[in-house]
């Protein structure tokens, strides 16, 4: 008897190490394959099983969550959210998660490593600590001064710190409320569908994804081309630039909208925006020397991310001397994101540096313990600083008694460039206004902030958009918001 007993026991062991054994299998080795199933609701119940981590603007938060009661028990909502949505984007339960939601989804969802001392442990427990908080470097009296200065157009607006690259601005209009794609039900299906099927494509971020010809305020990039390689070396020497100029290789001759281009100075070129010189200034500096500088600024980058990604901002690489010639002046193929030309505007009243933007200050714990921080970092060495002090006057020129006078701000300097971008078959669609600019307070040594602003379709008078009617009086709402902050 006491035989059986023992081998009874024995099996019973046997099969308790085994049923240990494939648990450990099912929970360790398996489990992610488990967690990958379309059919494991699981992880979507834990995931929104607790409130989701903040993103906070100037100390205040601008998200929330909200319990609802059901199995995805807390929904995301948003203050003011169309007003930063081009920033935080939206975290559905139906649609996933973008810009600042999406990339910083392991902190505010509570699911990355550093926010548990023992992330082991709650690997193995499938714990989930409590999601961190996102602080962003927005100020929000610069993004509200670009949302209602827009006022619903089609367009948007990047703002930089110049000497940080940190960044204060970013809206696209028309703008959404990302709490419409928050929930489960129908409502969230209609919006999506809705927001989706608009002509005017509210979800569009066009400060960072939409890339547009950059016109007249090529010209900074163009005239820092010039002065770095000696093509110029006295901003008020004749520049032998003919009016009408014809574009190397053919018949089309490059025309100007004002009096006094021929053979004009690169500071009166600069400052009533004539085509014909820095369409000959383009082709004297050369394809290599532009698509240099080109890179230099930033254009054709593919891989910079804020931390969400940018689409790349294109100046061709391969060009004809005509091409290049419309391209030096914005036309042709050259596009670039409004985040881009305030990259430009900001390298200007740096020292000719680009530095790297970023949107999050740091990362911190729910509790406010610090996770990660971020820091002033050099991208690209765009021009001399010799260089980038000659087109801080020429600038300066342009908003002091030229075509960007809209933008002064009284007790600040102020540099600016205005520009029209035609667009559609032989230009027949309504220009693109732009203005890009900086500004620095009396007495300060360093620039506060840096801007670019586009809109859309903004009207048929191409006059009123040379002087700067529609986008300039926008930079410098943005300008006067930081300067009084």
């Amino acid at each position: 008897m006491t035989k059986y007993i023992r081998r009874a026991v024995g099996l019973c062991a046997v099969l308790l190490v085994a049923l240990l054994v494939n648990a450990a299998r099912v929970q360790v080795v398996e489990a992610p394959s488990y967690d990958r199933n379309p059919a494991n609701r699981r992880p979507a119940i834990a995931r929104y099983g607790q409130p989701r981590g903040d993103i906070v603007v100037d100390g205040r938060t601008v998200t929330g969550s909200k319990d609802t009661g059901e199995q995805f028990r807390y929904e995301r909502t948003y203050r003011d959210g169309p007003l930063y949505a081009a920033v935080t984007g939206f975290a559905s339960q139906l649609y996933g998660t973008t810009l600042l939601e999406g990339t910083e989804d392991g902190v505010l969802s509570g699911t990355d490593p550093m926010l548990t001392p023992f992330p082991l442990f709650n690997g193995l427990t499938r714990a989930r600590g409590l999601g961190g908080r996102v602080v962003t470097t927005l100020d929000s009296a610069a993004q509200r001064a670009a949302y209602e200065g827009l006022d619903g157009r089609r367009g948007a607006v990047a703002a930089i710190e110049p000497s940080t690259g940190r960044i204060l601005a970013l809206v696209s209009t028309p703008s959404y409320d990302p709490a419409w794609l928050s929930g489960t039900g129908p409502d969230a299906t209609r919006a999506w569908a809705g927001l989706n099927g608009r002509p005017d494509k509210p979800m569009l971020n066009r400060a960072i994804r939409q890339t547009y010809p950059p016109g007249s305020t090529f010209k900074v990039l163009t005239a820092a081309a010039a002065l770095d390689s000696g093509v110029v070396d006295d901003v008020d020497a004749p520049t032998r630039s003919p009016n009408p100029y014809r574009l190397p290789g053919t018949t089309t001759r490059l025309t100007n909208e004002i009096e006094g281009c021929e053979d004009a100075s690169l500071r009166y070129a600069f400052t009533w925006s004539c085509n014909t010189v820095f369409a000959k200034l383009g082709v004297d500096v050369g394809l290599d020397g532009m698509t240099r500088t080109a890179a230099n600024f930033g254009f054709n980058d593919r891989k910079l991310r804020i931390p969400f990604s940018v689409a790349p901002s294109n100046f061709d690489l391969r060009l004809d001397r005509a091409q290049l010639g419309l391209s030096s002046i914005g036309q042709f193929d050259t596009r670039a994101t409004p985040l881009q030309m305030a990259m430009i505007a900001a390298a200007v009243a740096g020292d000719g540096s680009v530095k790297t933007p970023y949107l999050v200050e740091r990362t911190t714990t729910h509790g406010g313990g610090t996770l990660t921080t971020a820091g002033p970092r050099v991208l690209h060495q765009a021009m001399s600083a010799s260089t980038a002090r000659r087109m801080r006057e020429l600038m300066t020129d342009v908003v002091e008694e030229g075509t960007g006078t809209v933008a002064a701000i009284p007790g600040a300097t102020v540099g600016g460039k205005t520009g029209t971008a035609q667009h559609g078959i032989g230009n027949s669609g309504t220009p693109y206004a732009w203005f890009i600019s900086w500004a620095r307070a009396e007495g300060s040594t360093e620039p506060a902030v840096a801007v670019a602003v586009v809109v859309e379709d903004a009207a048929a008078d191409r006059g009123d958009i040379t002087g700067g009617g529609f986008a300039g009086p926008i930079a410098r709402a943005v300008m006067e918001a930081v300067l009084g902050s």
